[in-house]
């Protein structure tokens, strides 16, 4: 077994879970303080700092995602999160209509994050639920 497919010890199983969730619960934070502040057209200045605690630490999210296992971009979760970004730059040429793409990037987020596992887990490249790397291989 390598060092990779090794079980996590306790300690370090707690210390990334409660990381994870940190990271987490101050993206959401970020998220509703910058999608806030656009529904309701308030001064940039208002929520900009809500904007980049959710840029930081969804991206941060998504680093420890992809780190952790590379299917995860190929999984309908890793692709509907990178679908996100891309409607975040549609911001730039579509800037009114920057509330209506915050909906719908919320919504993606519900689904993505609140997803069954076999909508979450689809590869787009298998065309299958894939978990572990033994369900990819032949």
């Amino acid at each position: 077994m390598s060092k990779q497919q090794q079980p996590l010890s306790e300690k370090r199983f707690w210390f990334e879970r409660l990381s994870k969730t940190v990271l987490r619960a101050l993206h959401i934070v970020g998220v509703v303080g910058a999608g806030g502040g656009i529904l309701v057209g308030a001064d940039k200045g208002l929520w900009i700092h809500y904007w980049m605690m959710a840029m930081t630490t969804g991206s941060l999210l998504l680093i420890w995602e992809v780190v952790r296992d590379w299917r995860w971009l190929i999984q309908l979760k890793g692709v509907l999160t990178l679908i996100k970004i891309g409607l975040l730059f549609l911001f730039i040429p579509l800037a009114a209509h920057k509330a209506e793409l915050i909906i719908f990037i919320i919504l993606l987020s519900v689904i993505v994050s609140h997803g069954p596992a076999g909508l979450r887990h689809y590869s787009i490249i298998h065309r299958k639920v894939i978990h572990a790397k033994k369900e990819i291989k032949g």
